[in-house]
């Protein structure tokens, strides 16, 4: 009886410390909840108007790309309201309905207010509670106006209403309008916001129109918001990483010790053109000068401009037109990442090679190239025939020629 009365006294005592540990254990557990909720967080509310029944996602756009946080189905009135623990620095958050995007940047604690059409949603919303946010969204209605005119530009090109000349030189106009208002209004005015680090990374044609590692301007860019990031920021991840894509852009666009251009005369005498001898991404060898007999366009370029994909545009279109009639295309890449440049090498359907000097390039320099793209055509004899400059109509050109 001993024996059976210490045992139940035992599991008694037992079920007593069971029921202890379980109460500890639940307060634990509340007091980890209570400690989660009291974290600052960041607010962003607002109305999606039209779109009942749809999906709305909150996503972060952070450096290693999108994540998700959280998301609601929209009901008649299109009211939203989403809160996330506030970041250490100034991040970026995207609301999203479909593949439509509103771009955002949250400092702190702020409530971010969001009204927006469903028609409309990337461009007609209207933000409150974030300077930030406010010159993002006239950011983003730049970046759509500017490729919008680069859309049509491009149609009227195609349709061959204008000539090689005029596109090459209303891009580039449209082009250096657009970064110099950036530059003074949205960089060099406040570099240490999140608007100035969001206009770095803005793109036309999906290239960055600010380009950190082929242009010596654009590296100043780079490196004002870097500078004040680094004061404001300097633990942070994306002050580190723009830091260090700063560093990378110096480097390539360092200027090299002086050296004298040995320019073989029988490079010229035998050929009447500065011969060429670059590898492609397959590591095969090609010459200029072995393409004697066909009427060559001699492209100077860097895939990574923005200006990059409309100018191939042009190139594919008078490569299609005249590669029977004899017509080739000779493509010299002055990026700088490499990996890039074999990845858009790898797409098209001509002669692609690339100089790893980059915008030093001594090849370059002898074709007294001051800007890319340029463009040279040469004729069956292997002589310089024209520079794009030069040349009114592109496609006129090259039909003389063959």
């Amino acid at each position: 009886m001993a024996r059976v009365g210490y045992g139940c006294g035992r599991q008694i005592i037992n079920n007593i410390i069971t029921e202890h540990e379980k109460s500890f254990f639940v307060a634990l557990v509340v007091i980890a909840l209570s400690a989660c909720n009291s974290e600052p967080k960041f607010k962003v509310e607002g109305e999606v108007s039209g779109a009942d029944g749809k999906m709305l996602y909150l996503e972060a756009a952070a450096l290693e790309g999108i994540v998700p946080l959280d998301s609601v189905k929209l009901k008649g009135d299109g009211s939203f309201s989403f809160k996330q623990t506030r970041p250490e620095s100034p991040e970026f958050y995207r609301l999203r309905v479909d593949d439509k995007v509103i771009n955002f940047s949250v400092d702190s604690t702020e409530t971010v207010g969001v009204k927006a059409p469903y028609a409309d949603f990337a461009t007609a919303y209207t933000v409150e509670g974030s300077a930030n946010s406010i010159k993002i969204k006239e950011l983003t209605l730049k970046q759509v106006q500017l490729q919008s005119k680069v859309n049509e530009l491009i149609k009227k090109m195609q349709a061959h209403q204008i000539g090689a000349d005029v596109f090459d030189e209303e891009l580039s106009v449209l082009m250096k309008d657009y970064k110099d208002e950036v530059k003074t209004k949205y960089i060099f005015a406040a570099p240490n916001t999140a608007a100035a680090y969001f206009a770095l990374f803005q793109k036309l044609n999906n290239y960055l129109i600010f380009d950190p590692l082929n242009n010596k301007d654009d590296i100043k860019c780079f490196a004002a918001v870097a500078t004040s990031l680094n004061n404001f920021y300097p633990h942070a991840d994306r002050s580190k990483n723009l830091y260090n894509i700063v560093i990378k852009g110096m480097k390539n666009t360092r200027t090299p010790q002086q050296k004298v251009l040995e320019l073989p005369e029988e490079a010229i005498s035998e050929t009447g053109i500065i011969d060429i001898s670059l590898r492609d991404m397959k590591g095969n060898t090609h010459k200029l000068s072995e393409l004697k007999g066909k009427v060559v366009l001699l492209d100077f370029t860097i895939y990574q401009s923005a200006v990059s994909a409309p100018h191939n545009f042009l190139l594919n279109d008078l490569y299609t037109k005249y590669k029977d009639q004899g017509l080739v295309i000779y493509q010299i890449s002055l990026d700088a990442d490499e990996h890039f440049w074999k990845t858009t090498a790898d797409n098209l359907p001509w002669t692609c090679v690339r100089d790893a000097n980059g915008i030093y390039s001594n090849i370059a320099a002898m074709y007294n190239v001051k800007s890319v793209p340029s463009l040279f055509l040469i004729n069956r004899n292997s002589e310089l025939s024209a520079r794009g400059e030069t040349i009114k109509d592109l496609d006129a050109a090259v039909k003389a020629l063959l």
